[in-house]
């Protein structure tokens, strides 16, 4: 069956819509590229003859929902992303908050983990942390709104760019906490064990209500309008503990948003 060339402006501004509605980003009509790269092979697979079709499917059919979504929500991250921030986290924010909270559980959640290799740079600092500090302990719970990206996280295999950057930046931790895999490398499983993975819509609450110690929201406030960005914060407040720390992206500042962060330094925000 022919495809129709492209997406019209009537099917991109109900794509555009549609993409608000199940994930909350707010898309503009410049993504109409983006938004055709990442659905015609979707489209085609399903033998539709045009981007309208697979709208008026999506609309129709519940079951369609979760590969729109997959499709549309963007994942793009590197182990150790940033590394000023990862050294704040390894130099100050675990030092102190074991001072402060000796015998507790550190909480960590990554919020928009997408692939899982953000999750696993703080499992593999948490992980050196403990062999030096006994008594240590952590949990990380990661959420993503896409299933598709959270089952790679929960695979814990990775390739390309990911490979060469941790190789990189930490020769010795790859030969501790990856294996070689068929395609690149996989985390062991022992770094696993203290991670837990769920789907989660970060316009809504967090259910089952927690209070996390360490909240990494990077590199996705950015998608969304000034409103949704107050949703956001508003909704990963009830989830952290007083005196918590929040963690955005470089690109990112809450500062002008009415919120009850405090702002500690570039990327790093506490709670009041």
């Amino acid at each position: 069956m022919t495809m129709d060339a492209g997406i019209t402006p009537a099917t991109l501004s109900a794509l555009i819509a549609l993409v608000r509605k199940h994930t909350g980003i707010a898309m503009t009509e410049r993504k109409s590229v983006l938004l055709e790269r990442r659905l015609r092979p979707r489209v085609q697979a399903l033998k539709l003859n045009s981007y309208q079709a697979y709208l008026d499917m999506v609309e129709q059919d519940r079951a369609e929902i979760p590969h729109f979504i997959d499709l549309v929500t963007t994942n793009d991250t590197l182990f150790f992303r940033t590394p000023q921030v990862w050294d704040y986290v390894e130099q100050e924010f675990l030092p102190q908050w074991w001072r402060e909270h000796p015998g507790k559980r550190l909480k960590v959640w990554s919020a928009a983990a997408s692939s899982g290799e953000e999750l696993y740079s703080m499992a593999m600092l948490c992980e050196e942390f403990q062999a030096a500090h006994p008594g240590f302990s952590y949990q990380i719970h990661a959420t993503d709104i896409s299933r598709q990206i959270l089952a790679l996280a929960r695979d814990g295999q990775y390739t390309g760019r990911s490979v060469e950057r941790i190789q990189s930046s930490h020769p010795d931790w790859v030969k501790k906490y990856f294996r070689p895999s068929a395609n690149g490398l996989r985390v062991v499983d022992a770094l696993k064990n203290n991670v837990e993975l769920a789907q989660h819509n970060l316009l809504t609450p967090l259910k089952p209500a927690k209070q996390f110690d360490l909240v990494f929201l990077r590199n996705v406030l950015i998608y969304f309008d000034q409103e949704q960005q107050q949703t956001i914060l508003q909704q990963a407040r009830l989830s952290m503990a007083a005196h918590s720390v929040m963690i955005v992206g470089e690109s990112e500042s809450i500062s002008g948003l009415n919120t009850a962060y405090q702002f500690d330094r570039p990327m790093i925000y506490r709670m009041e």
